[in-house]
């Protein structure tokens, strides 16, 4: 295929940007930093509720595009523990926020195959919610379409303590040999055990740092930063964001000439 430039995939329609997306350059799990609702808010002369209800649509449609093409697992950062300090009457609203999502959407992650699960220190969340966020994954344990990964009081540091902890634990109690700590037997102490490491992280808003998100997991992730707020983050944006990863060259630390990939991905890559 002859290689489209930025602002050439820009004037084409979403479907046409959909046929351009290669099924085997796909990634298996997608990261994403959701930023910008305030902003988005802000500029409209809204509340900065306004920001995130809207955004919930964006979390919908992307949702939705990864099953259309059968990407199998997507994690979200939706509450940091950093989060816990913003002003009262905002947690407030963000937890009311959740609980509405969670009732609301349950019946569509359902229908849509979508296993619900929540990471971080969930347990600090307020009753209510954490009964919600128990319920959900209650319904949906069984279903595999997509793994939905919420991130919710969480911070990638403290993740990796939690982990470092409950190792800990076992070496004490002799289930673990201190000789066997490798980076996959940690790795299986982490909340995303099981899961893919993400292979694309996407950020809105214009910002270019992880804030705390996936230390671990984030390693070799291709990086996507957009200037989008998240509540204009659509299913355009979204194909925009995969046609940007399927046109890069994954080494996993290696140089170029250690790589020998097929002639038909080189050829691929240039779609």
């Amino acid at each position: 295929m002859t290689k489209l430039t930025a602002s050439e995939l820009e004037h084409l329609s979403e479907a046409e940007l959909q046929s351009l997306l290669i099924p085997d350059l796909l990634p298996r799990h997608i990261a994403v930093i959701m930023d910008g609702n305030g902003r988005w808010a802000a500029q409209r002369g809204l509340p900065r509720m306004a920001g995130h209800t809207e955004g919930i649509k964006s979390v919908r449609e992307l949702i939705t595009l990864c099953r259309d093409l059968g990407i199998k697992a997507l994690t979200i950062y939706a509450f940091s523990q950093e989060n816990w300090r913003r002003p009262a009457s905002e947690i407030n609203a963000l937890m009311s926020l959740l609980e509405h999502y969670l009732q609301m959407e349950m019946e569509a992650l359902i229908e849509q195959g979508a296993r619900f699960r929540a990471i971080g220190r969930i347990n600090t969340l307020p009753e209510s919610a954490l009964a919600w966020v128990r319920k959900v994954e209650r319904a949906t344990a069984h279903l595999d379409t997509l793994n939905l990964t919420v991130a919710l009081s969480y911070g990638g540091r403290s993740e990796i303590v939690d982990a470092v902890r409950r190792l800990a634990e076992d070496v004490k109690d002799d289930v673990v040999k201190p000789d066997q700590i490798d980076e996959d037997l940690l790795e299986g102490y982490l909340s995303t055990h099981g899961l893919p490491d993400p292979d694309l992280l996407i950020r809105t808003s214009g910002e270019t740092r992880i804030s705390n998100f996936l230390l671990w997991q984030l390693a070799y992730t291709e990086m996507y930063f957009t200037p989008t707020l998240w509540p204009d983050f659509r299913r355009r944006e979204a194909l925009l964001a995969l046609l940007d990863y399927q046109r890069r060259e994954r080494r996993f630390g290696q140089t170029r000439d250690q790589l020998d990939p097929p002639d038909d991905q080189v050829d691929k890559r240039t779609a």
